[in-house]
């Protein structure tokens, strides 16, 4: 693989079990070009990347389309203006049909249109209509057949499976009615006996087994070919021979009775099966799918004086946006003009509206709840808040969880293995177990091994993990929580200590100066201040910060340093004038050589209280110190209580001295001394973190995401908590999107519920295979049973999965 790989996901329809993944992944992945494969049951969705000088987006949908499966494809119309002659619309079409996505183009030169067909998931019709924009042309419309093809590919899934199923209802009860009447000697021996009997029943079975069941005939010929083996090839096997003996009895070439109905109803009640799976596994999407539903379809802008509406895919970036109250956001930006009430809660899980002013950053899909905003747009289209968010989690979801990788090799060693069982199975009942009056032989191995094949798809157990990691990634979407992978869903599940920073996560992040004392040098408290925030003119840290902001408030000017260096967790060091300036704390000061000069019971005092003691000391003699006090988050003890309760250990780590961090940390219910760790560097919080796990236990690490990005990364979780609203340079496992601590208990439950589901669907898959196949193979279960039992262990699969939607969390 070169460095110019390209990331692809394909929204792939037809797949039913496990088997299907793993064979696309295996298909794919002996494609040559063709890195990285993850392909989700669930959300019908392969994740890959890929190298295009090695290998081509046409191969790889070929080559799934080869194995039995398709991709949902979108179409697209859109009307051309300026397309003057036949090779300028060459051109264009030859410019559209190279985007990445596209799978054919076709430009019309009489009519002036393109038609599209593309995949949604690899490009959107703003990057198409950009694409003719930079080939010369404009573009007048897009009329889209299908807006959502994914969603319409799974309604069209579920109608076909519908359709079939009400077929092979209306043939399979006559077929079954008559087989069982005869049976029990409710229609006259003669008449069952009859020649016209039996072409009935085959005349009702052929169209349920050929054409309804076409679909299990055609998967297995497609899976054989690839000599693979999957619950299709079961099926046909175990359909086509109860047809197939049937039809040697009616038409005379052996001695016994037809069981048509054992086919007919087979085929039938497994497309029920499918006709229920379908509609449910529609569902474990819903999140995802209410997340795209917010964005407004039109948006206002002011161009040239003048108001007017357009698609919100023509927005481009430096737009002038007008939202009027009760209307959704329809692009990220700034505003420009205007105060009102935002509710960003379909992005945070925040229901608090928060105001937003000229200057401050506003999101789209966002809800404008009281007065009029003009504001400038800065993100369009793939890349504002709502899409990262959206494609992050669809990501995710494509990713596999650890747990699902072992119900993957059992599945694919699983029905292959079956068959000889199955033959095994036919062999012990023909030739080994005692002869019966009322069976044939032949039929009753037959009939028993017909049932082995249909009860051992292990459909349940592919759908175990995916559905529920799906419905939960989704959920945790909806709360403001976004996790990136599978994995970290279900390592967050596994924590049992949580290590928080201070700053930013249990405390505002906003420090504000609360005292001035002067060591009485002569120096007034305004020009103490002053001095402070001119050496801290070039600090990021939230407390120099904090220090700049209020000299600017009571209107001093900071003078220029003529040279600043900064010391990492203990302050800065600056010259100003003939004046060599050190800001710091008092362990910095002492480092240096500083005498506190009476000011230590001081310094204690104020630190006793929460605040942080920052001193100042001019050539190389303290001048005074201020205090700064950073206020606690609003539900910071509510949401450590909460962890405690869960039975997590809750560890406090702070770069400020031990006193602050005990005064802290007494404020939130942490009254263990060895849960307080005091004056860490930012390099040394991931050896602390490090320190913790090193006897094994699980640890999260919850912080800003910038600051403590060397610990978050060390930690088996690393938790960022922040405003969520670039979530993609956050570079923790987790995002806490709206900055409240209290989402942190939220997002480790719906972990450990996530969790619990996915053992619970996959003791039933297992049980049930471990369960009924022996019983199939001992003649204790029929094969139309074993269809109906089949069909169920998928249904409640996905049933129990789709239960985390309606938890409270």
């Amino acid at each position: 693989m070169t460095d110019q790989t390209v990331e692809l996901t394909l929204p792939v329809t037809g797949m039913h079990c496990a088997n299907c993944a793993v064979t696309i992944e295996r298909v794919l992945g002996r494609m040559e070009g063709v890195g990285k494969v993850s392909v989700n049951l669930a959300s019908e969705r392969a994740f890959l990347r890929f190298d295009p000088a090695r290998s081509e987006q046409s191969k790889i949908i070929d080559q799934i389309r080869k194995v039995g499966y398709d991709i949902a494809i979108a179409h697209a119309e859109v009307a051309l203006e300026r397309l003057n002659d036949g090779p300028e619309a060459q051109r264009l079409q030859e410019r559209l049909a190279a985007l990445p996505g596209i799978v054919s183009a076709a430009v019309n030169l009489a009519s002036e249109r393109a038609l599209l067909e593309y995949i949604p998931t690899a490009v959107s019709q703003r990057e198409i209509r950009e694409a003719i924009r930079q080939a010369g042309f404009r573009t007048l419309e897009v009329e889209e057949a299908v807006e959502d093809p994914e969603g319409e590919a799974r309604a069209r899934a579920v109608r076909r499976q519908r359709t079939l199923f009400v077929r092979g209802l209306i043939l399979t009860v006559p077929v079954f009615g008559m087989a069982m009447l005869a049976d029990l000697g409710l229609i006259p021996a003669a008449i069952a006996a009859a020649p016209w009997f039996g072409w009935t029943l085959l005349g009702l079975t052929t169209p349920v087994v050929f054409h309804v069941g076409w679909q299990f005939l055609e998967g297995s010929y497609k899976a054989l070919r690839n000599r693979r083996a999957n619950m299709d090839v079961h099926v046909a096997m175990g359909a086509l021979a109860a047809y197939a003996y049937s039809v040697a009895v009616v038409l005379g070439k052996v001695e016994g009775q037809p069981f048509f109905e054992t086919a007919a109803v087979i085929i039938t009640l497994i497309v029920l099966g499918r006709y229920l799976e379908a509609r449910a596994k529609a569902q474990t999407s819903e999140a995802i799918r209410a997340l795209l539903d917010l964005k407004p379809k039109l948006a206002r802008l002011e161009r040239a004086g003048q108001e007017i509406e357009v698609p919100v895919d023509e927005v481009l970036v430096g737009d002038l946006v007008i939202v009027r109250p009760g209307e959704q956001l329809p692009v990220d930006g700034v505003v420009v003009e205007g105060r009102s009430s935002i509710d960003e809660s379909m992005l945070t899980g925040e229901s608090i509206p928060v105001t937003k002013r000229a200057g401050e950053a506003v999101f789209a899909a966002t809800l404008n709840r009281l007065g009029l905003l003009k504001f400038e747009a800065t993100k369009v289209g793939r890349d504002t808040a709502l899409a990262q968010i959206i494609r992050l989690v669809q990501e995710a979801q494509a990713s596999k969880a650890p747990i699902q990788h072992l119900a993957d090799q059992v599945s694919s060693v699983f029905v292959p293995a079956v068959l000889p069982v199955a033959a095994l199975t036919f062999l012990a009942w023909y030739f080994l177990a005692p002869p019966s009056l009322a069976t044939p032989q032949f039929t009753r191995a037959l009939i028993n091994m017909v049932a082995v094949l249909v009860i051992a798809c292990p459909c349940a157990m592919g759908l175990a993990t995916p559905t529920a990691v799906t419905v939960g990634l989704g959920k945790g979407a909806r709360m403001g929580i976004l996790f990136r992978s599978s994995d970290a869903l279900e390592r967050t599940g596994r924590v049992s200590t949580v290590a928080l920073d201070k700053t930013g996560t249990i405390t505002r992040g906003q420090p504000t100066v609360t005292k001035i004392l002067s060591n009485g040098t002569g120096l007034e408290s305004a020009e103490l201040l002053r001095i402070a925030a001119s050496a801290e003119m070039g600090s990021e840290h939230p407390i120099g910060e904090a220090i700049v902001a209020e000299a600017q408030a009571r209107g001093l000017q900071p003078r220029p340093a003529d040279r600043f260096e900064a010391l990492p967790g203990g302050g800065v060091l600056a010259q100003i004038g003939a004046q060599r300036v050190l800001v710091g704390n008092a362990k910095l000061l002492r480092e240096q050589g500083v005498a506190l000069d009476g000011f230590a019971e001081r310094i204690a005092a104020l630190e006793a209280g929460a605040e942080t003691v920052v001193a100042i000391a001019l050539d190389g003699r303290l001048s005074g110190v201020l205090s700064v006090a950073d206020q606690l988050k609003e539900g910071s003890q509510q949401a450590v209580q909460e962890l405690k309760q869960m039975g997590l250990r809750v560890i406090l780590m702070s770069g400020d001295n031990r006193q602050t961090a005990v005064a802290i940390a007494r404020q939130v219910g942490l009254l263990d001394t060895a849960d307080i760790l005091a004056e860490i560097l930012p390099a040394e919080k991931a050896e602390q973190v490090r320190r913790l796990q090193a006897n094994g236990t699980q640890v999260a690490m919850v912080g800003d995401g910038i600051n403590d990005a060397p610990a978050l990364a060390e930690a088996r979780v690393g938790i960022a908590i922040g405003s969520g609203t670039d979530v993609a340079k956050a570079a923790a496992p987790v995002t806490l999107m709206s900055g409240d601590l209290r989402v942190l208990p939220r997002a480790i439950r719906l972990s450990r519920v996530t969790l619990r589901v996915i053992r619970q669907n996959l003791f039933w898959a297992f049980f049930y295979n471990t369960l009924l196949i022996p019983l199939a193979a001992f003649g204790r279960l029929s094969p139309m049973l074993a269809a109906a039992a089949m069909a169920s262990s998928s249904i409640a699969v996905v049933t129990n999965s789709l239960r985390l939607r309606r938890m409270r969390i």
